[in-house]
């Protein structure tokens, strides 16, 4: 954002959960007016439900990021008070990131015409997506591991997953994009 340019925030907004899955990484605004009944979820910007005049203050908002099912949570909390969850794929957000974590392994890369890949390993399938698209690969065994070759923006890429042989971590992963090691990011 340019130094001109202003984002306008809501001073009805409540809540913003950042959602990761193999197929982006979303922003979730909730913004919930309790004196006008409003109510609006925007997913990364983009205005996805509205609804004016609610009565009812209390509830759930349901609604679809990705390939997930969201629900937003509206509880009293305390007399003139409320507190806000948010639900993915039916778990309670911290749970969800939780087993994200432990389930994706992600990296971004900048190309040279300077656009960013997002590349994501999903290790109970390892599948591999780019940019949310799941991509075709050919995987072959080496000695400790395996090797998973794909093409990514017109460039070689390889998934390499090597056993270590230590029960709390038996996989290492890396990836290297046109020869380059990448490092992994920590969303």
């Amino acid at each position: 954002m340019s130094g001109t340019e202003e984002k306008k925030v809501s001073c009805d907004r409540v809540a913003v959960w950042d959602v990761t899955s193999r197929s982006g990484l979303y922003s979730v605004e909730f913004e919930h007016g309790t004196t006008t009944g409003k109510r609006i979820i925007r997913v990364n910007g983009s205005e996805l439900i509205r609804k004016d005049w609610m009565f009812k203050l209390v509830g759930c908002e349901e609604f679809q990021v990705g390939e997930s099912k969201c629900c937003v949570k509206i509880e009293p909390f305390g007399l003139f008070a409320y507190r806000y969850s948010l639900e993915v794929d039916g778990k309670p957000f911290k749970k969800f990131i939780e087993r994200q974590s432990k389930i994706l392994k992600t990296w971004t890369i900048k190309t040279v015409d300077g656009s960013d890949l997002r590349v994501v390993l999903e290790k109970d399938t390892m599948d591999i997506w780019v940019n949310g698209q799941k991509v075709d690969t050919q995987s072959e065994f080496v000695d400790g591991g395996t090797r998973t070759h794909f093409e990514c923006a017109n460039a070689p890429a390889t998934l390499h997953a090597l056993c270590t042989g230590i029960k709390k971590q038996p996989m290492l992963y890396s990836l290297t994009f046109n020869g380059e090691e990448i490092p992994e990011s920590h969303e």
